[in-house]
């Protein structure tokens, strides 16, 4: 009997031992940088910090021929930087406001590709070429009406003339913030002008000069930050955007 409390005293000695060990394993410490760049202009494709953002796909195959995605996000004005990632092999592609890099068929086969395979050590920079989905072009400078709202005037265009992106316009806003990460994520609704569309109301003002005019009278005169916003009708919430722009009052 006492033989074998001693030896059940001996494995849990042994177990604690081994439940003790920390994990020395180094931290991440490689870096994936780059952005997401509209092939027609050589402009990084505008988006919003968050979900409904550009977001970086990862997929490690060093050992893995069908890895578990890692995202991370892009930043508001097109480029992504990320200074935590694992060296290792990765199949690298960007999802967002544009005709997706990687397709497949209704049976799941890879129908086209532009990702780009690494093998990251130290640093890795990466740019990828997409069509968005639309361009926003600002049109001279946002102006202080007498009442001190803020007019401003955009032309939007098509990106792409990929047919399966051609849909209905369906949402054009205008974001008011005062900081300069504002779009559908982050916005003023005191001052935001947003605008939801039906049928083809929205796409007939394509190439056309619009003028959005805040809402809720004056506006508080500080640093404000204005972004437009618009998104078409193909089962997608993200929007693209125009840059961010500031005023000074006079």
């Amino acid at each position: 009997m006492k033989k074998i409390l001693y030896s059940a005293l001996i494995f849990l000695l042994m177990a604690g031992v081994a439940c003790s060990k920390t994990d020395n394993y180094p931290a991440p410490s490689d870096t994936i940088t780059g952005s997401t760049i509209d092939e027609g202009t050589g402009n990084t494709v505008q988006t919003e910090i968050g979900g409904r953002g550009t977001r970086v796909k990862l997929l490690e195959t060093s050992y893995d021929s069908a890895p578990v995605p890692i995202y991370f996000q892009s930043m508001q004005d097109g480029t992504f930087n990320n200074t935590k990632v694992f060296g290792a092999t990765y199949k690298v592609s960007v999802e967002g406001p544009f005709v997706p890099l990687v397709t497949t068929d209704n049976l799941g086969r890879v129908v086209t590709d532009s990702s780009q395979t690494i093998v990251l050590k130290n640093t890795a920079t990466l740019h990828f070429n997409v069509q968005p989905f639309l361009r926003i072009q600002w049109v001279g400078n946002p102006v202080i009406n007498p009442d001190t709202t803020v007019s401003v005037q955009v032309i939007i265009t098509r990106g792409t003339a990929n047919p399966a992106y051609q849909q209905d316009i369906t949402d054009i806003n205008l974001y008011v913030s005062n900081t300069k990460y504002d779009g559908n994520n982050n916005y003023d609704p005191r001052y935001s002008k947003l605008t939801a569309y039906s049928g083809a109301a929205g796409t007939g003002l394509l190439g056309k000069t619009i003028t959005l005019t805040t809402i809720g009278g004056a506006l508080p005169q500080q640093d404000v930050y204005f972004r437009v916003g618009a998104r078409i009708n193909a089962g997608l919430d993200e929007y693209n955007y125009s840059t961010p722009v500031s005023i000074t009052y006079p």
